[in-house]
C-alpha cells in the first residue's frame, strides 16, 4: 500500500537536473511520477519509479544524495471537486498533508495524487474508512 518515493537533493545550477535524470535513465529505470521543488540554492526532485532499488543504487553510484520516503498514491475522480472532497475527509480526520503532487493515469481514467503525511498509518485508516481508493505500490510502479 505504501509507495517508496525517491528524493534527490540538487544544487540549483544549470545541468544538474539533466545529470540526475541521465543517471536514472542509465540505470534502466522508468519514471512513473515526479515533482520538483526549488529554492534559490537547491531543489528537491521527488520520483516514483518502476524499480526503486536499481534507481537508488544508480544515483548513489554517480554521487547523488538520495533518500527514501513512504507516501500514498490515492485514486481520485478526475472531475471538478474530486481532490477537494478527499482533502475535506482528511481534514475531518485531523490529518496533515506535508506535500502532494498529482498525475493522471490513462489506464484508469482517474487522477492519482501522491500524498506525504505526518502520520501515514493513520491516513491509511482514514482513507479506507472514507471509501477512498489507495493504490497498491505494485500497481503504481507499473502504471
Amino acid at each position: 500500500m505504501k509507495v517508496r518515493q525517491i528524493s534527490i537533493f540538487l544544487e540549483n545550477r544549470s545541468g544538474r537536473l539533466a545529470g540526475v535524470l541521465r543517471a536514472v535513465a542509465n540505470s534502466g529505470v522508468n519514471i512513473r511520477a515526479l515533482s520538483l521543488a526549488d529554492t534559490s540554492d537547491f531543489g528537491i526532485l521527488r520520483l516514483i519509479v518502476d524499480d526503486v532499488d536499481r534507481c537508488v543504487n544508480g544515483l548513489r553510484d554517480t554521487g547523488h544524495t538520495v533518500s527514501l520516503t513512504e507516501v500514498l498514491a490515492v485514486e481520485i475522480p478526475d472531475q471538478p471537486g474530486g481532490l477537494a472532497g478527499v482533502l475535506e475527509k482528511l481534514s475531518a480526520a485531523n490529518l496533515n498533508v506535508e506535500y502532494m503532487y498529482a498525475f493522471v493515469c490513462r489506464a484508469t481514467e482517474k487522477a492519482m495524487v501522491v500524498f506525504r503525511f505526518e502520520a501515514i498509518d493513520e491516513a491509511i485508516v482514514a482513507l479506507q474508512k472514507a471509501g477512498i481508493s489507495i493504490v497498491p505500490a505494485e500497481k503504481v510502479y507499473t502504471l
